[in-house]
């Protein structure tokens, strides 16, 4: 089977993992989805995922507990209940063994802790950096353009060492830095990727970044690895694509608002580039709100 039919079996699996996560799942229910014999199931997640199915299964359990714990008010007993462990006990080893920390711990202080986000990695691997030839004649389409004012913030983020763009980030800082943002409750809105300016980039450290925008007030506990800076006042032009309904057109959502980009005059509307300003940053493309890239400018 080539690669490519993998990666669409697995994420139809993945998909019906997601819907059925709070009921029982069997590895002949997933070889039913599949079409496939049991034990070359069990290869092509662990191929492709780096997971059996029952340990892929249970990490998401465990993340949608996590949630659970963070936003909820719930026992933790409940909780474990709800996502199908046996006891408090059992539940309690399983947490500790996926995050580091038990459940009634970060139920009362919430600290950055690595999610598991299997579905959100696989795509957006593939998602962040379309390649050059995917870009060439595409047809123009309407890209909303606004411009933003962002406060003095924080920011939690993970470095790579010599990453310029998305797919050298992951091969050197992995893909599962944005289940450690996305657990963050501080959050000023969702994860981003980031090109950071030359003067915010330390030696031996990479331009491309992923990182989550945060209080000024923010003060715990920083995950290993990761570094917690303070961003200065900016102006932001935000420019969003039209919205594309099927997420396997990402790329093709990613190369527009690309084209747009290298033609675009801001001083067209009273602003220029300033990239020395601000960091230049990329939300998740998701079909149903189109692309997002966000690039800072100062007034004319």
């Amino acid at each position: 089977m080539q690669q490519e039919e993998k990666a669409f079996v697995v994420e139809k699996l993945q998909a019906y993992i997601d819907l059925h996560i709070d009921r029982p799942i069997t590895l002949k229910q997933l070889a039913d989805v599949a079409g496939y014999s049991p034990g070359y199931v069990t290869q092509m997640f662990r191929e492709t995922v780096g997971r059996s199915p029952y340990d892929y299964i249970r990490a998401c359990r465990l993340t949608a507990a996590a949630l659970a714990l963070r936003d909820g008010d719930q026992r933790v007993l409940d909780i474990a209940l709800d996502f199908l462990f046996d006891s408090h006990e059992g539940f309690t080893r399983a947490f500790s063994k996926e995050f580091g920390i038990r459940p009634g711990e970060y139920k009362r202080v919430t600290p950055a802790i690595p999610w598991f986000l299997p579905e959100g990695a696989l795509k957006s691997y593939r998602a962040m950096h379309p390649n050059t030839d995917e870009r060439k004649d595409i047809m123009a389409k309407t890209i909303f353009v606004q411009v933003i004012e962002r406060p003095a913030r924080k920011c939690l983020l993970k470095r790579a060492k010599t990453a310029p763009e998305y797919f050298k980030y992951c091969e050197e800082a992995g893909c599962d830095v944005w289940g450690v943002l996305c657990s963050v409750k501080e959050a000023l809105y969702e994860p981003i990727g980031m090109w950071l300016p030359e003067h915010m980039i330390p030696a031996g450290t990479s331009k491309y970044v992923q990182g989550v925008e945060l209080p000024l007030n923010y003060d715990k506990p920083v995950p290993e690895g990761y570094e917690l800076i303070t961003l200065p006042p900016c102006t932001m032009m935000v420019f969003q694509g039209e919205p594309y309904g099927d997420d396997e057109k990402f790329r093709e959502a990613i190369g527009e608002v690309w084209k747009h980009l290298e033609t675009f005059n801001p001083e067209l509307y009273g602003y220029k580039w300033a990239p020395e300003v601000a960091p230049r940053f990329q939300l998740a493309p998701i079909g149903s709100r189109g692309y997002i890239e966000a690039r800072p400018v100062e007034r004319v």
